[in-house]
């Protein structure tokens, strides 16, 4: 089991920038592949960005350029790193980890970017 726990997000204006951080559980952490999802009201969970065990990353086309993924393995957490928001970035967002041959995700943290 894989307990993933999010933090950092809040209310922005947009052009301003945010960052969100997902603790997670585990001794494997440098193996798992990392990531984020988003999910605005009345849509789907959408993919934003991955992180692999190498530190290879993926975004989503609507935040490349804009939002940066990262990983710290020593401390079990992986960063989402925010800029530019724009107030369609409006929604709750997922961290998820691909480890012991299932996914596993967090709670949610909401980021509002106001306009």
């Amino acid at each position: 089991q894989v307990q993933l726990v999010e933090s950092g997000g809040g209310l922005v204006q947009a052009g301003g920038s945010l960052s969100v951080s997902c603790a997670a559980s585990g001794r494997a952490f440098s193996s798992y592949v990392m990531g984020w999802y988003r999910q605005a009201p009345g849509k789907e969970r959408d993919f934003v960005a991955t992180i692999w065990s190498d530190s290879t990353t993926k975004y989503a086309e609507s935040v490349k350029g804009r939002f940066t993924v990262s990983r710290d393995n020593a401390k079990n957490t992986v960063y989402l790193q925010m800029n530019s928001l724009k107030p369609e970035d409006t929604a709750i967002y997922y961290c998820y980890a691909k480890a012991l041959g299932r996914d596993f995700w967090g709670q949610g943290t909401q980021v509002t970017v106001s306009s």
